[in-house]
């Protein structure tokens, strides 16, 4: 099965929507990911089957989430994920990817050229120089523990906004570590088709009365 085959596949046993012109560009997408990594290190898979299930396809699982959202703020977005497949998924999305390591954002300001991604912003910085700016959903993937991710971007989610955290195993821990003005919405089980190891989705928003 060729990478073509295994995106389509997986995306069909997620049972999500996404056009075949958006599923080319998510390969090219991963084309470019490859071709940069050699020297900007964006990640330490070099084998493509599993680019395509652990960056993909993981990366696709935040999509059902996105739903009645117009905005996205990536914290921590690396080499792009969550967000650019979010932005090729949703070119009606306006997302936001931060990152405070400066390679990795000339990666992302160059793959949302070659892209073609006009929805696309990137931020170069620490996360605390987006003062002012707010997004429907604020995401992050191996960003930082809940606590340290809701606090530190505390004021990024707009009136009603959430945050939504990819994790690997249930985070019982960092759940009960979050500050009391945050409030667990949901934690859903994901699968990933040819990822083999847990994956939860925790979404998060401030406490009505903090």
């Amino acid at each position: 099965m060729d990478a073509q085959q295994q995106l389509q596949s997986g995306i069909a046993a997620m049972g999500l929507a996404v056009a075949p012109e958006r599923q080319a560009l998510l390969l090219e997408y991963l084309a470019l990911l490859e071709k940069w990594n050699a020297a900007f290190n964006l990640t330490a898979l070099r084998d493509r089957a599993k680019m395509v299930s652990h960056h993909l396809l993981d990366s696709l699982t935040l999509l059902p989430y996105l739903d009645g959202a117009a905005t996205l703020i990536d914290v921590g977005s690396g080499g792009g994920m969550p967000g650019i497949p979010a932005a090729v998924c949703r070119p009606d999305l306006a997302v936001t990817l931060c990152d405070a390591n400066t390679k990795k954002t000339a990666f992302l300001q160059q793959a949302a050229i070659e892209l073609g991604l006009d929805n696309v912003s990137v931020a170069a910085g620490r996360v605390e120089k987006l003062a002012g700016k707010q997004a429907d959903i604020v995401s992050s993937r191996a960003f930082a523990e809940l606590a340290d991710f809701v606090s530190i971007t505390r004021s990024l989610p707009a009136a009603g906004g959430r945050w939504a955290a990819m994790k690997g195993v249930y985070p019982h821990a960092e759940i009960a570590r979050l500050p009391q003005w945050a409030r667990v919405v949901s934690v859903d089980k994901l699968t990933v088709p040819g990822l083999d190891a847990e994956r939860h989705m925790v979404l998060l928003q401030t406490a009505p009365n903090p």
